[in-house]
């Protein structure tokens, strides 16, 4: 009655399950052919780390993008033996460039996790035209970036899965992030818009979105602030990131053809509607 791929993304979602011992996708058992490229922007940490990890360990090529901490990209890479490439996922020709090379190298690019984001919060009052303007240019802009440029490299092989990854912060709002919640939110309709177009390509779109999840990013919140909106969740605690991973993993997926335009909100409860 139900497809393997709805079953299997039940186990995923409610298995309690950790990177190191992956219940739901064994090291033996391979969901992707050989053939699909994953390109996971933002990829080399938190949330982004757990995507890459998961879609190499069913069987996709992955390669991780990162903006700027070199030494970590190289651990990660170590540790994963994925390779990580540096960009600037707000500038376009960048963008061209490093999908060019992915094509070039890996042959096509099946798969496009738009994971990168960055925070400038601050209220309405103090926030400068610059702050709007990065937040803005990481966050959304890059969406379309990574995209428009892997579009027709898609649409030439008549398959895409394009994952990307909102926030909780994009559907109810926050107080200090008009920048973020702005972006988040606007993800949520470009990924519905991309859905249409690509549908009948077996091109598919759509959007996860994270609640407050265990990452560097949320550490950075103050912990009185973050013990306060622990406190708003109903399961008591912040996510993991494999959590969010294994959500995207089953977008990813070549039978999930049947998902899009969806949001698939992950957030312990924080919000509901």
């Amino acid at each position: 009655m139900y497809s393997t791929a709805f079953i299997i993304f039940l186990e995923l979602i409610v298995d309690d399950i950790n990177l190191s011992n992956l219940n739901a996708i064994q090291k033996d058992e391979v969901i992707f052919s050989d053939d699909k490229v994953a390109l996971v922007s933002g990829g080399t940490r938190g949330i982004g780390r757990g995507i890459c990890e998961i879609l190499k360990r069913a069987g996709a090529t992955v390669v991780a993008g990162y903006a700027s901490d070199e030494e970590q990209a190289k651990k990660f890479s170590r540790e994963t033996n994925i390779e990580a490439i540096k960009w600037d996922v707000s500038n376009f020709n960048e963008c061209e460039k490093v999908v060019k090379h992915i094509i070039d190298e890996y042959g096509t690019i099946s798969i496009l996790v738009n994971n990168a984001g960055i925070t400038r919060d601050t209220t309405i009052k103090k926030m400068t035209v610059e702050q709007w303007q990065e937040v803005i240019n990481v966050n959304l802009n890059s969406v379309f970036n990574m995209t428009k440029v892997s579009w027709d490299e898609m649409l030439k092989n008549k398959f895409g899965r394009i994952i990307n990854i909102s926030s909780v912060n994009g559907q109810a709002g926050q107080y200090g992030q008009v920048n973020y919640c702005a972006a988040k939110a606007g993800i949520i309709g470009m990924t519905k818009a991309i859905a249409q177009e690509g549908a009948r390509y077996n091109i598919t779109a759509n959007t996860v979105a994270p609640g407050y999840v265990d990452t560097e990013m949320v550490a950075a919140v103050p912990q009185n602030v973050l013990d306060k909106i622990i406190s708003t969740i109903p399961v008591g605690r912040l996510g993991h990131p494999e959590e969010i991973a294994r959500a995207v993993a089953f977008l990813a997926r070549e039978d999930s053809q049947f998902v899009t335009g969806s949001t698939i909100s992950i957030n312990g409860g924080h919000h509901m509607y």
